[in-house]
């Protein structure tokens, strides 16, 4: 395992910001495709993916055995299997295209840089995700498969800045209030993206208010990435005068953006919001200021909107789930994978790119008194956790009570241990925690959500 030290950080940091930069340009051009250019790409992209599975993954040359890759049309994905997060996570180790790439490796490369950003064998970015379903996930793909999925993130924000003549020497100032470790994807891209043409700023979400509002005086960011409650939060402080920033774009994840929202962080900022959705998976989506449909990147995944016995809905209904194929991350190729994302299409007026509305809730703040914290802090520690699978969290008088599921034996110990440290971290004086170890987390019947995380 190759990890990068501090003396090889700016390195990394150069060779990122070289290839993001190299790029951008290709994937704002996109932005402006049409119907023909969209499906040759996503037919040649489809296609090159199946031969790569086909013969470097033991998992899909199973699936997907008898199919000629070089003749495959985009009609014919629906009749291929649908994939899990658990039947990805059981057949890791067969799944991927590198066989040096196993799950324990992948596991031992996230706890090492759960601080600091660094590549397995130099060349892999391992993330690890809850997702919304709260199911851990180990997601692996190379510095360049990154980097193609960063530039499909950050297009819409940097398009006018592209057309306005590119950013600053020193790259755009980008402040996102996120997940701190690098384990997350957006604390990776913090981390890495260090220069031109983005200089991101990362404010880990499981601090304190007042050091979150400090540290963004000190960053002054042009623009501003946060959860939605963490920027209704930040609204607040805004009008209060404690926190004074000027950001000229505003863009609100993880989280669903109601009217109210965008009301409130409109008018504390003078900016009108986007929502961006972002999947470890490498879905990607944003709306346009102001707006509630996002418009997804198909060109990097294709995207059906299936009911719960994955056949396709009609248009203004909404899905049970999504199944995405990743166009671009040929090291763990996700075919017809499936997310428990609830998507209703809206009318595309002529654009190729998907546009649909995600229906959803904001993960629920807990509050004590005049501390408030953000999920994350809880998220943070539950998806940094090997051993964890699934969990749900209810607040109690003084602290946490969460229910968990584990791969075998669970240290409830060092996990309470490092629940009370993150709450205490994040403000929240002598928390209690308890854990209970569950066989399972009971979920809704149709659509298989449950609540995460549960207020008193």
């Amino acid at each position: 395992m190759t990890t990068i030290t501090d003396s090889t950080l700016p390195a990394l940091r150069a060779r990122f910001g070289q290839a993001l930069a190299s790029r951008l340009p290709e994937h704002i051009s996109r932005l402006d495709w049409d119907a023909r250019q969209l499906a040759d790409h996503q037919r040649e992209q489809l296609r090159a993916l199946l031969a790569c599975a086909l013969e470097r993954s033991p998992f899909h040359a199973r699936r997907l055995a008898g199919i000629d890759p070089a003749r495959f049309e985009l009609g014919q994905l629906a009749e291929l299997p649908v994939m899990t997060k658990q039947q990805m996570m059981a057949s890791f180790d067969e799944l991927t295209t590198d066989r040096r790439v196993t799950r324990a490796r992948a596991e031992q490369q996230l706890a090492a840089c759960a601080h600091e950003p660094s590549l397995l064998d130099g060349r892999y970015v391992c993330l690890a995700s809850g997702g919304s379903s709260g199911v851990r996930g180990v997601f692996v793909q190379t510095a360049g498969e990154y980097t193609e999925f960063a530039a499909s993130v950050l297009r819409p924000a940097m398009a006018p800045v592209f057309a306005a003549g590119g950013p600053p020497p020193g790259g755009l100032p980008v402040t996102i209030v996120a997940a701190a470790s690098p384990v997350h994807s957006s604390g990776f891209a913090a981390a890495a993206a260090r220069g031109y043409p983005v200089r991101m700023t990362g404010v880990p979400a499981t601090l304190p208010v007042g050091e979150i509002v400090r540290r963004l005086n000190d960053a002054r960011p042009a623009a501003l990435l946060a959860h939605t409650s963490t920027l209704v939060l930040l609204a607040g402080e805004q009008h209060a005068g404690r926190l004074r920033i000027a950001p000229r774009m505003i863009t609100a994840i993880s989280e669903l953006l109601t009217d109210e929202d965008r009301i409130a962080i409109g008018g504390a900022f003078g900016v009108p919001p986007v929502s961006g959705f972002v999947s470890t998976e490498g879905l990607a989506g944003c709306t346009r200021p102001g707006d509630a449909v996002l418009r997804f990147g198909t060109d990097m995944c294709i995207v059906e909107l299936v009911d719960a016995r994955n056949q396709p809905v009609a248009d203004g209904m909404a899905s049970a789930k999504v199944l995405v194929t990743n166009l671009h991350n040929h090291t763990q190729p996700l075919i017809r994978y499936e997310l428990t994302d609830r998507f209703i299409r809206h009318p595309a007026d002529g654009d190729p790119y998907l546009r649909a509305a995600v229906e959803g809730r904001a993960d629920e703040i807990f509050r004590y008194g005049t501390v408030t914290l953000d999920p994350l802090v809880i998220r943070t520690v539950m998806v940094k956790t090997p051993g964890v699978v699934e969990y749900q969290v209810r607040q109690t008088e003084h602290g946490i009570d969460a229910a968990v599921v584990a791969d075998g034996a669970l240290d409830r110990a060092a996990l309470a241990s490092s629940l009370r440290h993150s709450l205490h971290a994040a403000g929240l004086r002598e928390p209690s925690v308890d854990i209970h170890q569950v066989a399972g987390i009971a979920r809704h019947p149709q659509t298989g959500k449950t609540r995460r995380f549960i207020a008193r």
